[in-house]
């Protein structure tokens, strides 16, 4: 295996990038952060690419900030360069901001700034060996990016506040329940059948998936009569695309469309 942070891998149009510290279960650290940001922006800078999927090498997905570092940094009164902390902020923007469909594969432990991480992501798939929690509260520290802010709208406020305040971890099957997991499957179909969702999706026009990834962003921060009207005016805008006069001459021909994202 690769000795490098990060392992990036193309399959079909889809990236996937998988934090590589096995030994450290994936902690967030500054080598981990800069190549994960650097993988971000291969991958979003690739037309080739349609879908990026997230995941973990070893027995989790990323067992939080390596507190190492982050003591270490705090430790330091003024610092040259930018911190745990920043290099944090700086990569979650860059994740939250990405164009194109996001998944989270989670094969194993996703804890504290890793659920934050999963988080991120359009929508999660699951290993039953995944087990997931906040986590913070245990170690005396406070969420970062997102941890208090994101969860419950993730799951309910009360949900949320349990694991927040337990620190407890809980199974991809209960966090299923809540709504926050897709779907669970065994760690040998897990690749397999992450791989099968983001082929499905790679056949969709790129141009759809971007603007409707943004409409949902925007409508969930705006009252619903603006978020309608927004929705409206970029169908207006849309109906002038390559990607819905190719969709609708192939239906009309009963022949499958071939979209070119513009």
């Amino acid at each position: 295996m690769s000795n490098q942070p990060i392992i990036y891998e193309k399959r079909n149009q889809t990236a996937w990038i998988y934090l590589n510290r096995p030994d450290e279960m994936n902690a967030i650290g500054k080598a981990l952060l800069l190549a994960l940001k650097e993988a971000i922006v291969q991958a979003e800078n690739d037309d080739d690419v349609r879908v990026v999927v997230l995941s973990g090498k070893g027995k989790a997905f990323c067992a939080g900030a390596n507190l190492k570092e982050l003591l270490e940094d705090l430790e330091v009164k003024y610092q040259k360069e930018p911190g745990l902390l920043d290099l944090s902020e700086e990569l979650f923007g860059k994740l939250e901001k990405l164009s194109k469909p996001l998944i989270a594969a989670l094969n194993g432990i996703t804890l504290a700034g890793g659920l934050e991480l999963a988080m991120t992501a359009d929508f999660v798939i699951a290993s039953e060996k995944a087990k997931i929690g906040d986590a913070h509260a245990n170690f005396g520290v406070l969420p970062g990016a997102g941890g208090a802010v994101k969860l419950p709208r993730k799951i309910g406020v009360n949900r949320a506040k349990y694991l927040l305040f337990t620190g407890e971890f809980i199974s991809a099957a209960e966090m299923k329940e809540y709504g926050f997991v897709q779907e669970v499957v065994s760690l040998e179909e897990l690749e397999i059948t992450v791989q099968a969702i983001a082929d499905k999706i790679s056949e969709k026009s790129p141009l759809v998936l971007r603007k409707m990834k943004q409409l949902v962003t925007d409508g969930l921060e705006q009252p619903v009569e603006i978020a309608l009207k927004q929705e409206l005016l970029s169908l207006k805008a849309h109906t002038k695309s390559y990607d819905m006069a190719e969709g609708l001459a192939a239906f009309t021909e009963k022949r499958k469309p071939v979209f070119e994202g513009y």
